[in-house]
């Protein structure tokens, strides 16, 4: 469960008027065990430059070098861990919120009181307002001292209910430009007789398709050749295996980028690298650069080996 209180949105712009971009900058805070860590990785993963367990009287320096350019999409995690934190946070956000170009987001993490006394008991950490205390009464004073915070935040995010993926997920639909991050998709050609490739994501075997290594006329030429495309194309079963194939991947490759996947690499093999994969290569490239939030790319290993 989350709410929204609507005042700004990640990645955008202030609802101030100002034409000038405003930098994003979020803030992340919250109860302990609420999952402030994994979240912050999650943004890191979108490009984000994350500081966790930052020093509040630090955030205007870091804010300042946002609005600077130094930065452009700023993380950060600030709690009770720091001593300062409940008597000066709330001053210094105010603070921060009038900077000139900045959108600063204060993104407030919750979670029942039974979940993170189970989280506490399954990580065997001390509550940091309780180190000699239960958890429970950790837990209690936090949530009593952080009321003030909570209420200033723009969204409030429960993740009693939440695994890892479905956080990171919600960091991923709260940023604007989650698809300016997007997929980089390597469409990457090989031959079997040279190994196969150690990166490789999803392979799939091409061998049983005809071979232009044994047409004269061909054996010389790539799969870049129109002359071998052309020959390939000819055959009914080869058509079929490519429009199958294109069919899987337009399916899957999305569901790898809702993922947040930065780097997918799709590989196709024959037996030399040179005729079959190739040209399979470029097709698939012409056929998944439509794809949302893909950056599609081809590389040949094999191409020029003999």
């Amino acid at each position: 469960m989350k709410r929204t209180k609507g005042k700004n949105t990640v990645g955008g712009k202030k609802s101030t008027g100002r034409s000038q971009p405003a930098h994003p900058f979020i803030i992340l805070t919250g109860l302990s065990g609420s999952g402030k860590s994994q979240a912050i990785r999650a943004l890191e993963d979108l490009g984000y430059f994350c500081v966790d367990n930052l020093p509040t009287t630090l955030i205007p320096t870091l804010a300042r070098l946002s609005i600077r350019g130094d930065l452009e999409k700023v993380a950060i995690v600030v709690d009770v861990r720091e001593g300062n934190f409940l008597s000066s946070f709330q001053r210094i956000y105010r603070r921060t919120r009038k900077m000139r170009g900045l959108n600063p987001v204060l993104i407030f993490l919750d979670a029942s009181t039974t979940t993170l006394v189970r989280r506490f008991s399954e990580t065997r950490r001390p509550h940091p307002l309780a180190p000699g205390r239960s958890a429970s009464e950790g837990i209690r004073t936090e949530r009593t001292r952080m009321t003030a915070i909570r209420e200033m935040a723009d969204e409030i995010v429960d993740t009693s209910d939440m695994t890892v993926h479905e956080l990171r997920h919600f960091f991923m639909g709260l940023s604007r430009d989650r698809f300016r991050a997007s997929l980089v998709l390597t469409l990457l050609s090989f031959g079997y007789k040279h190994g196969v490739p150690v990166d490789a994501d999803l392979m799939f075997d091409v061998r049983c398709l005809p071979n232009p290594h044994f047409v004269p006329t061909l054996r010389r030429r790539t799969g870049r050749d129109r002359a071998v495309a052309a020959f390939l194309e000819r055959d009914p079963s080869t058509r079929e295996f490519i429009e199958r194939l294109e069919e899987y991947l337009r399916y899957v490759v999305p569901h790898y980028v809702a993922e947040g996947k930065s780097y997918l690499t799709v590989a196709v093999g024959c037996t030399g690298g040179r005729h079959r994969s190739v040209m399979i290569g470029e097709r698939l490239r012409r056929a998944l650069t439509s794809v949302g939030g893909v950056r599609v790319r081809v590389r040949h290993r094999d191409i020029g080996v003999a």
